[in-house]
């Protein structure tokens, strides 16, 4: 994966993260909560994408 997609879709995700911010009426606290669960989310796509988290597909939930 290029440098340039990388950022097209870090981009993606802040626009479409800011306008859920903005435009869709939510609490405060689901709002925090979304935010989180995305940061955290985008973060662990990063860490697989430049390969310094490269367990993460064998991780099972429930089986």
């Amino acid at each position: 994966m290029s440098l340039i997609n990388l950022i097209v879709i870090l981009v993606v995700v802040g626009v479409i993260l800011w306008l859920i911010n903005n435009y869709l009426p939510m609490d405060g606290k689901i709002k925090s909560i979304l935010n989180a669960v995305v940061v955290i989310a985008v973060v662990l796509w990063l860490l697989q994408a430049f390969g310094l988290l490269t367990s993460l597909g064998a991780i099972r939930v429930g089986g």
